[in-house]
């Protein structure tokens, strides 16, 4: 089933960047989470801050079977937001953290289980340290890679459980500031 993707633009003009890199990762999640039938991003500036300038607001909304998602990253809580393309990242990892998330869950009609979504690019490592002060640290992947990855990236809130040793698996991506963990789960999790 093809994927109906809609994106607006509000408070700022359309960015064709922009816009590509929402298809991109719309394919993505069309890929990974098939049950979606209906993807709506909204990206705005909504207001300037005095001290922190432009910062972007992101607003994913998901539909499909048994499966309702809406996600939104405020610029006020992430000063990191002042970059469209980093608060869009953002976003779009949330939603597809919480559609993995939920497709391991019945669905609401109780009929059956959705099918756990098929994630051939997970590796598997350990916490190796956390940055002191930041929402942040390092995984060391069983391949002897390091491995950037922020709190946001840790799925079901588990941040705050993990410490270093613990074995997680997760999706690596290649960003503008090196390697990083686009979705982190714990062992714990069962996934």
């Amino acid at each position: 089933m093809a994927l109906s993707l809609q994106i607006t633009f509000r408070e700022m003009d359309p960015s064709p960047a922009l816009e590509t890199r929402i298809r991109e990762k719309a394919a993505r999640l069309e890929r990974l989470a098939p049950d979606i039938e209906r993807c709506h991003v909204t990206i705005g500036a909504p207001h300037q801050h005095h001290r922190q300038g432009r910062l972007f607001c992101v607003r994913i909304a998901l539909h499909g079977p048994g499966c309702d998602i809406a996600v939104t990253r405020e610029g006020q809580a992430d000063h990191a937001h002042g970059d469209a393309f980093v608060a869009l990242r953002d976003a779009l990892d949330a939603a597809l953290r919480q559609a993995e998330d939920q497709a391991c869950r019945p669905d609401r009609r109780g009929a059956h289980h959705a099918p756990a979504l098929d994630l051939p690019e997970m590796a598997h490592g350990r916490v190796a340290r956390f940055i002191v002060g930041e929402d942040c640290g390092f995984i060391e992947t069983d391949d002897g890679r390091e491995v950037y990855f922020h709190r946001n990236s840790v799925a079901a809130h588990g941040f705050d459980r993990l410490r270093p040793g613990d074995p997680v698996r997760l999706s690596i991506a290649e960003g503008e500031q090196g390697t990083q963990a686009t979705i982190v789960h714990p062992a714990d999790q069962g996934h």
